[in-house]
C-alpha cells in the first residue's frame, strides 16, 4: 500500500548521521537542552534569517506561547481563517480569547487582507494568517492592515517552512519571520519533521524572544525565579538531532515536492472536473500537501467515491478539512450564524494525494492513472 508520506525511505538516507548523533546524546545523557538543541536553534535561525528561534514541545504550544508573550487577554479577538487545522483556533479559545473566523481565497485557500479587515472590531488584537498546504498567505497587505489597526501578527507556518515570500519591491524573506511571531510544528509528517513532537517560535524582537523563552520554561528568568506564568514546553535533544540532520536537506526535500507537484499538475491539467493547486507570484510553494479541488456538481459525493475507489487500489487520499471550524461542536459558541461560502465549498471539494520527498514518477503514475480512470468512468 502506498503512503501519504514515506518517512521510512527518507530516514534510510540520513540514518548514519542520526544514529551517530543520537548515540552522543545517549552517551552524555543530556536529553533536555544542551548542545544538540542549541546547534539546531542556531542553524534554523541562520536558515530562516531570523534573530531568534525558541524551540518548544509542539506547534500548538508555539501558538499558545506566542499569544501569552504578546499579553493577549480574555475577551480579545483574534482573526483566523475558518479553513485550517483546529490547533490554530484551539489555543485562542483555550486562553479565553475569541476566535473570529473568516473566509479564504478560493485559489490559495489562504486568508487575505480583505478578509481580515472585514473582521476587525474594537476588540480585535491579533491576526493569525495560516500559510496553508505550503504556500504563504499574501503577507504584505495583511501586515499593512495590522499596522493600520495596531494589531499583532502571528504566522502559523506549520505547513510552509522553507517557503519564500516576495514583497512588491522584490525583497524575499522566509515565511514565519514577518509577524511579531512565527510558529511552526515539527510533527513527523511536516516538511521539516522530527520523530516525535516538536515545535518552535520565530521572532526578530529581542524583548518578545526573552519573554517567550521564559514562558516556555515555567516563566523562569533563571532557575527557580519565575517572572511570568508559564508552561512546560521544551524540544528534547533526540528530536533536535533529527531536525538538524533534516534541516541540511530541507531545500532539497522541498524541491523534490515541487517536481512531484509539477508532474501531478501536468497529468491532471486535462481533467475538467479537477482544479490543481494555485501558485501565486508572491510566494514559492513547498507543497506540504498536494490538494485538488473537485469542481464538478455533487463534489462531496464524488470525492467520497474517489477516496473509496483509491482505497480499494491501496492508494491513500486525505480530506483536509471536511468541516468548517465554526461548525465544529467545540466552537459552536463562537458561531453567530451565516456560512462562509468559499470555506463551505472547499470543505466539500478538496482532496489531497500522496506528497512527499520520496515520490517517484512510477509511484505517481499509479496514483494518476487511478484518479483519471475514476473521472473518465464518470464521463468527467
Amino acid at each position: 500500500m502506498l503512503q501519504m508520506v514515506d518517512l521510512k525511505t527518507q530516514y534510510a538516507k540520513i540514518q548514519p548521521e542520526i544514529e551517530r548523533e543520537m548515540r552522543e546524546v545517549l552517551d552524555t545523557c543530556m536529553f533536555i537542552g544542551g548542545p544538540k538543541v542549541n546547534a539546531f536553534r542556531e542553524n534554523l535561525e541562520q536558515y530562516l534569517g531570523v534573530k531568534h528561534v525558541i524551540p518548544c514541545a509542539n506547534g500548538t504550544d508555539a501558538l499558545q506561547i506566542a499569544m501569552m508573550a504578546l499579553g493577549l487577554q480574555p475577551g480579545d479577538e483574534v482573526v483566523v481563517p475558518a479553513f485550517t487545522y483546529v490547533a490554530t483556533a484551539e489555543v485562542i479559545a483555550l486562553l479565553g480569547l475569541t476566535p473570529v473566523m473568516t473566509d479564504v481565497d478560493p485559489g490559495t485557500m489562504n486568508i487575505t487582507a480583505a478578509h481580515v479587515e472585514a473582521a476587525i472590531t474594537p476588540n480585535t488584537k491579533a491576526i493569525v494568517p495560516v500559510h496553508l498546504f505550503g504556500q504563504s498567505a499574501d503577507m504584505e497587505p495583511i501586515l499593512a492592515v495590522a499596522r493600520k489597526h495596531g494589531l499583532y501578527v502571528i504566522e502559523d507556518n506549520a505547513q510552509a517552512i522553507g517557503a519564500d515570500y516576495r514583497y512588491r519591491n522584490g525583497q524575499k524573506v522566509k515565511t514565519g519571520v514577518m509577524g511579531q511571531f512565527g510558529c511552526t510544528s515539527f510533527f513527523p509528517s511536516k516538511n521539516l519533521g522530527c520523530y516525535g513532537d516538536g515545535g518552535a517560535l520565530m521572532t526578530n524582537d529581542d524583548v518578545l524572544a526573552a519573554k517567550a523563552r521564559m514562558i516556555a520554561n515555567h516563566g523562569q528568568s533563571k532557575l527557580y525565579y519565575h517572572d511570568e506564568i508559564g508552561v512546560n514546553s521544551r524540544l528534547d535533544a533526540l528530536q533536535a538531532v533529527v531536525l538538524n540532520a533534516k534541516l541540511k536537506h530541507l531545500d532539497e526535500y522541498n524541491a523534490a515536492r515541487n517536481r512531484a507537484a509539477d508532474y501531478y499538475d501536468q497529468a491532471f491539467s486535462q481533467v475538467k472536473a479537477l482544479k490543481t493547486p494555485a501558485r501565486e507570484p508572491h510566494s514559492t510553494h513547498v507543497f506540504h500537501q498536494y490538494t485538488l479541488q473537485i469542481t464538478a456538481p455533487n463534489s462531496a459525493q464524488l470525492r467520497d467515491e474517489l477516496k473509496a475507489s483509491l482505497a480499494e487500489q491501496g492508494i491513500p487520499c486525505m480530506i483536509y478539512y471536511p468541516v468548517p471550524l465554526y461548525k465544529q461542536p467545540a466552537f459552536a459558541r463562537y458561531w453567530k450564524g451565516g456560512e462562509l461560502p468559499v470555506t463551505e465549498a472547499l470543505c466539500a471539494s478538496v482532496c489531497s494525494l500522496p506528497m512527499h520527498s520520496e515520490l517517484t514518477n512510477d509511484i505517481q503514475d499509479q496514483i494518476i492513472s487511478a484518479v483519471k480512470s475514476f473521472f473518465a468512468a464518470k464521463g468527467l
